[in-house]
């Protein structure tokens, strides 16, 4: 780790001021950002701590709820109203993690973790999201657990976060503010793909700052369900997940929304899969048929070509229990 400077700014107008050098970095709970500058991946000179900005609220509300930026992975989990209106978002962060990381991380973090693409993790090897043009050794080489869609030739790594599939499939907004004022921006509309500049991971501007996640009222009678398959059951990240959110009318659906983790480069909707559910009977068969048009687009490498039978046999078990 090199060395840096902190400043403790006491508002958000301070933070975004402090914030405006070129190499300076935000951070609160620190659980991605310290491992990375541990390995020298990031290098940041001067760290903002926002840490103690009142920005760890949830207000629940007609339009919906704000969720603060700061609020730890564990409080929402355990944040009985949004259990009860938004199940799909407290299993997610119960997916994540160990304890004492839940305890420490924010939801802003959360979102903008890193990729565990090994090659990105190493400095010793070349990738481009790290270092623009020197190559990307995972397409020829280790990538079973990286991304069949939305890749590029310039970059394959999967997307980390268990919270933004779910985030994703609610149609979910993040609040954002910086130099210029606050603008809200669609979760779905947040990550970019990777292209020719995968360095470029969000729509965030210089000196931008996450401030809440805002989601959407729950529509009448919709249920959800947040479904993480892994190498093994403790702290591990997704090779393929599920998030579903429902709307059942009779012994029919009338509107489905579906995203998957692990398997694109950013969280990723599934609209072919939605369309076919939509009207479709709430039966096994139905939705076994909706749920094999997951892979449709996907691109997979030899080694993780078994991603897409696991993404129809996860997102079918998933619909299942909140339908069936």
């Amino acid at each position: 780790m090199e060395a840096f400077t902190i400043a403790s700014p006491r508002d958000l107008d301070a933070a975004l001021a402090a914030a405006r050098e070129s190499d300076a970095k935000f951070i609160a709970g620190g659980t991605d950002l310290m491992q990375l500058m541990q390995d020298f991946v990031e290098r940041p000179k001067r760290l903002v701590d926002i840490d103690g900005l009142p920005l760890d609220g949830v207000t629940i509300g007609a339009d919906g709820v704000r969720v603060g930026a700061l609020v730890r992975m564990a409080d929402l989990a355990d944040h009985a109203e949004i259990r009860r209106q938004y199940p799909v978002v407290t299993e997610a962060p119960l997916a994540s993690a160990s304890p004492q990381v839940r305890n420490m991380a924010t939801i802003g973090g959360n979102l903008l973790q890193r990729t565990r693409c090994g090659y990105f993790r190493d400095v010793g090897t070349p990738c481009n999201k790290r270092e623009p043009g020197t190559g990307c050794p995972a397409i020829r080489g280790d990538h079973r657990r990286l991304a069949v869609l939305g890749g590029s030739d310039h970059c394959i790594a999967t997307h980390a976060s268990d919270l933004a599939v779910a985030l994703a499939a609610l149609d979910a907004a993040v609040e954002l503010r910086g130099p210029t004022g606050t603008r809200v921006v669609p979760l779905n509309d947040f990550y970019l793909l990777p292209g020719d500049t995968p360095q470029r991971e969000t729509v965030l501007a210089p000196g931008e700052l996450i401030t809440a996640i805002l989601l959407p009222p729950p529509g009448a009678d919709q249920r959800s369900h947040y479904l993480k398959l892994r190498d093994r059951a403790s702290f591990e990240f997704a090779l393929v997940s599920a998030a579903v959110v429902v709307t059942r009318e009779g012994d029919r659906i009338r509107a489905a929304r579906v995203a998957m983790g692990g398997v694109g480069t950013k969280p990723w909707r599934l609209p072919q899969v939605e369309a076919a559910l939509s009207g479709a009977p709430a039966t096994r068969d139905a939705i076994a048929e909706a749920a094999a048009r997951a892979g449709d687009g996907a691109h997979p490498l030899p080694d993780n070509g078994f991603k897409l039978a696991l993404m129809q046999r996860a997102l079918t078990r998933a619909l299942l229990t909140v339908t069936v």
